[in-house]
């Protein structure tokens, strides 16, 4: 049963994620169609896209494992890391018309690859400290929840916005600055939790949100030395004294690198995650230019935002809904193996329709975006389940969410760079086609592969002979 503060922590968490939904990579593909519109060729696009991938591909891993070891208040990281990724994506505002400009483009992108790296491992962090392990699904499932109705609310209005300031669509990005200064302020209400829990430990304090499993176990706060709390009305809840005993007991507990980055689970999860999103980022920036298209003088159609607004609206839409129903469905007893393989599942279908659509009209196109709203919606929600089932009692929490994301961002990356150029080359059916054929390697991987995970977190051996031994000792 969840308290009275509880409840107002878990509001606090969904109105930051809301925001930070506004942020989404879904303003990104509203770039690619303006840099487009002003004279860019598809390759350029790919390469500016990319730009952010490759940036955070070699940032996430680290700015996880910074998460996991900081003793600087996480709710700074966050705010700072949202400001960035705004000012960052921002910059598009200042890109003169024609093929010009590509270094401030590709700087700001390296930029806002290595901030919103940090925004992830943050509120994932941050509501494991704050939750526990065993209210983590729930919470974590309302974060992404609201998190795509801010992507959908931000779609809206920045396809209101351009098609009211058409041809200068370019306002449209204002949206970004705007909902990052929300979230900030938004971020100020957050509890801190519990610092080593916030990594993937089990902690004992006297600070913050109590959260009391089915087995038994309380997980509370921790008041650790160097941290301080944004909010004074966090109030103090009694409970047994922190030892350096215990302390030393958790960090003990904490697996080795390799430990973590070898296990099967990690690994399938790595590759799983990489060939999916190798094989899907690509498919709406594609989907878009099939439905934008240009009108008789070579400029954007009126219609052109709107419409990938819409293709944006529709897959964060229906992403809510499968967000909802697997959180149902979890609750009500169903392992992550068969939810993530019905994500996966829908990609294939989803290039084929397009496919076989592409001369259907906008309308059937449009359609495609249900497939992608239910394949990202079972994607996203169980990303951090999975993780924290691998890792809660490692003490390598964010790390490995941050790996997870590398490895996610790796195929997007080259996803938006590889597919741009089959474009440019080959045409948006070679593209698509490709796409198709790579989404049955993730399918077939994790079939063969991963093992249930449903039912394993917290029972790291490791961790509960040494906190057991702590407290006896205490």
């Amino acid at each position: 049963m969840f308290t009275r503060h509880t409840l107002t922590d878990k509001v606090a968490f969904a109105l930051v994620a809301f925001f930070l939904g506004e942020l989404g990579d879904g303003l990104n593909i509203f770039q690619g169609i303006y840099l487009v519109a002003l004279g860019w060729n598809e390759g350029s696009v790919g390469i500016a896209l990319s730009m952010m991938g490759f940036t955070a591909l070699l940032t996430q891993t680290i700015a996880g494992d910074i998460i996991d070891k900081t003793t600087f208040d996480r709710r700074k990281f966050l705010a700072m890391a949202a400001l960035m990724t705004a000012f960052s994506a921002s910059a598009i505002l200042f890109v003169q018309e024609g093929n010009v400009d590509h270094a401030l483009m590709y700087v700001t992108k390296i930029i806002e690859g290595v901030s919103s790296s940090f925004i992830g491992p943050c509120v994932a962090a941050l509501t494991l400290a704050s939750f526990g392990p065993d209210s983590f699904d729930e919470v974590m499932a309302s974060n992404i929840l609201w998190g795509h109705v801010g992507s959908i609310v931000s779609a809206v209005l920045a396809g209101l916005t351009a098609w009211i300031t058409y041809p200068n669509i370019r306002y449209c990005f204002l949206v970004i600055g705007f909902s990052a200064l929300l979230a900030v302020v938004g971020v100020k209400l957050l509890p801190e939790g519990d610092v080593l829990m916030g990594r993937g430990l089990k902690g004992n304090s006297k600070k913050g949100a109590v959260h009391s499993g089915d087995d038994g176990d309380d997980y509370t706060n921790m008041e650790v030395q160097g941290t301080t709390s944004w909010s004074s009305t966090q109030g103090n809840i009694a409970s047994p004294k922190c030892t350096s005993n215990s302390v030393a007991a958790e960090e003990n507990a904490i697996s080795s690198y390799w430990e973590i980055f070898s296990d099967r689970k990690t690994v399938v999860l790595c590759f799983t995650g990489f060939f999916f999103h190798f094989a899907n980022a690509n498919v709406l920036l594609v989907l878009g230019e099939l439905m934008g298209g240009d009108n008789e003088d070579g400029t954007t159609k009126r219609s052109a935002i709107p419409l990938i607004a819409g293709a944006i609206v529709l897959a964060q839409f229906t992403m809510s809904g499968a967000t909802l129903a697997g959180d149902r469905m979890t609750k009500g007893g169903w392992g992550r193996k068969p939810l993530f393989m019905a994500g996966l599942l829908t990609l294939p279908l989803r290039c084929f329709l397009i496919i076989f659509w592409k001369d259907a009209g906008e309308a059937w196109l449009l359609s495609t975006q249900i497939l992608d709203g239910v394949g990202g919606g079972f994607f996203g929600l169980l990303h951090p389940y999975l993780v924290a089932d691998i890792t809660f009692g490692s003490g390598r929490f964010n790390v490995i969410m941050g790996l997870t994301a590398s490895c996610f961002g790796l195929g997007g990356t080259l996803s938006n760079l590889l597919g741009q150029m089959v474009v440019e080359k080959y045409g948006h059916v070679a593209s698509l086609t490709g796409s198709m054929f790579l989404s049955v390697i993730p399918i077939v991987l994790f079939a063969l592969a991963m093992t249930e995970t449903a039912g394993s977190r917290g029972k790291n051996a490791k961790s509960a002979v040494l906190v057991e031994a702590a407290g006896v000792s205490a």
